[in-house]
């Protein structure tokens, strides 16, 4: 691999298993001998620690990734309610901006790993402020994005809507994952699948099993990261 890959991942919705599928793609990564790092900037729902607040998201990136950065530089935003991120800076007097989101992340992304994760929160148009969406961070930093979509009805849609939105801000669409978030299989989910690989321009990276118990390393190996490391790591 001869530079550092970057990717800006987003959901079709919140919920949908964007952080399960960022660890596993960091997982995969350094299984195959490769560097990697992993960004939250924007973290909602966060806890009370003896460090301060805290996200069990950002946490777990913090944990998969090979890069030992810091909590803060992991999750430089974080937030104690579990709402849109807007509301919840707006409750604690903060304000939030896409310009100086992309210089907190541009500063942690100077550090040399093959692949590099920046993970939104919630779909792709969450407000940042009356202006901003975080889409506009994902434009700011102008790196692909890959799409996580929940099986579920009406996951075409969703996917088919954030597709458009994507290529209509000026980024390119690198891969997308299906990822079964209920225990209970859509009706006609292969087909789903097909009509979703067959409309969305980019490749279809894996379809993750529904988990009772999570196992980031066997998501892992239901994911084929070829077309955005490579296969060799020298």
């Amino acid at each position: 691999m001869s530079k550092r890959q970057t990717y800006f991942v987003t959901g079709t919705d919140t919920g949908v298993g964007k952080t399960c599928v960022s660890a596993a793609l960091l997982h995969a990564a350094k299984a195959q001998g490769f560097s990697t790092l992993a960004l939250k900037p924007v973290a909602a729902g966060c806890e009370e620690s003896p460090d301060g607040l805290v996200n069990d998201d950002a946490l777990m990136l913090q944990q998969f990734m090979t890069e030992p950065l810091s909590y803060s530089q992991v999750n430089p935003v974080a937030l104690k309610a579990a709402i849109a991120p807007h509301i919840a800076a707006q409750q604690e007097g903060r304000s939030l901006s896409s310009a100086r989101l992309a210089g907190i992340c541009r500063g942690a992304l100077m550090h040399r790993v093959d692949l590099a994760l920046v993970e939104g929160a919630g779909g792709w148009r969450v407000p940042l402020n009356s202006r901003e969406t975080l889409a506009h961070l994902a434009a700011s930093l102008q790196v692909p994005v890959i799409l996580v979509v929940a099986l579920r009805l009406g996951c075409i849609n969703h996917a088919l809507l954030t597709a458009d939105a994507i290529k209509m801000d000026g980024l390119r669409l690198a891969g997308w994952v299906a990822n079964r978030v209920s225990p209970e299989t859509m009706a006609a989910e292969q087909e789903n699948i097909e009509t979703l690989s067959q409309w969305l321009p980019a490749p279809c990276l894996g379809v993750l099993p529904y988990q009772s118990e999570l196992s980031i390393p066997d998501l892992a190996s239901h994911l084929d990261i070829r077309s955005l490391v490579g296969t060799s790591s020298t």
